[in-house]
């Protein structure tokens, strides 16, 4: 009798320091326009109600015209933060890097040069991706090379396609390679990584009647990627981000006429319900990418904001 109730006191303890674990909160990366102040953060507990952290915690220093738009950020397996970003709006060939392993201390900044092709236009909204199924990095980014596709109904200096590059180390990069084409000008695209072999792109059509937001399908991240869908966002919206919630995955995207975010709500990627009016984001933050980090480096990261 006193071993059961010794046990079922161990058992107690056992579920009651199991549900004080701290669990992680989530972190968005973003900017302020004009972009040239550099990396700021808001935090969240749900997913869904977001909070600023006050202070630029990187200012930018590399490219032409020294901006930090489209912050990406990405945790590889050893525990490191990585970041990059759109360093100018023109003329670069390259974006910008840094790494952090606290998220307030960054490494010096470096710029990484991926396109060859001298005549291309820009390199925008560089985002990471971790794939776990080959266990290295994946950099998507948008660039325009005037007279290589199509153009459809495109200027030729406005005419975007996706492109990629692999690392394990950010030090050596695979060679240079077209992501998606699908037959109109696309940029700000972002992967999810739903099972194995199951991958899904959002993207934005950035054609001039369009300007929302779609998806497609790969059994692989490189590719190739299909059934590109009709829209799911009005249109004026681009940056999306997502966050996995126990409801589905709520997608967020920066609606830049209207200054402000919409969010929408989807289980399966084809179908999809606004729920703009269920989540809040502070005014003048600009979209980047949400990552999964422990409470407490959150509330290191609040600590430090208050001590500058």
């Amino acid at each position: 009798m006193k071993k059961s109730v010794f046990f079922l006191l161990f058992l107690s303890i056992l579920l009651t320091l199991s549900s004080c674990k701290a669990k992680d909160w989530y972190l968005y990366t973003s900017f302020h326009e004009p972009a040239t102040d550099g990396l700021r953060y808001l935090y969240s507990e749900d997913g869904q109600h977001w909070d600023s952290i006050p202070h630029v915690w990187l200012s930018p220093q590399v490219g032409r015209q020294r901006v930090m738009r489209d912050p990406s950020i990405s945790q590889t397996p050893d525990g490191v933060y990585h970041l990059v970003w759109t360093s100018s709006w023109k003329g670069d060939l390259g974006f910008g890097y840094a790494q952090s392993k606290d998220l307030i201390q960054w490494s010096e900044e470096r710029f990484i040069k991926v396109m060859d092709d001298t005549t291309t236009v820009n390199v925008w909204a560089p985002e990471l991706f971790y794939d776990v199924e080959t266990d290295s990095t994946m950099i998507v980014w948008a660039s325009c090379v005037p007279y290589r596709f199509e153009k459809g109904i495109e200027d030729e200096f406005n005419n975007h396609r996706l492109y990629y590059t692999m690392t394990k180390d950010f030090i050596h990069f695979s060679p240079t390679r077209l992501l998606i084409d699908p037959g109109f000008s696309c940029i700000d695209a972002i992967l999810i990584h739903r099972s194995k072999s199951d991958y899904v792109m959002v993207l934005k059509d950035n054609t001039r009647p369009n300007r929302n937001l779609k998806v497609a399908f790969s059994n692989h991240a490189t590719g190739p990627w299909h059934d590109v869908s009709a829209t799911f966002s009005e249109s004026f919206a681009e940056g999306p981000s997502f966050v996995k919630l126990p409801k589905g995955y709520v997608i967020y995207y920066d609606r830049y006429q209207q200054k402000d975010f919409g969010a929408v709500l989807t289980t399966d990627f084809k179908h999809f319900e606004d729920i703009s009016h269920q989540v809040r984001i502070p005014e003048l933050h600009k979209h980047g990418t949400i990552i999964k980090v422990p409470k407490k480096t959150v509330s290191r990261i609040i600590k430090a904001s208050r001590a500058r």
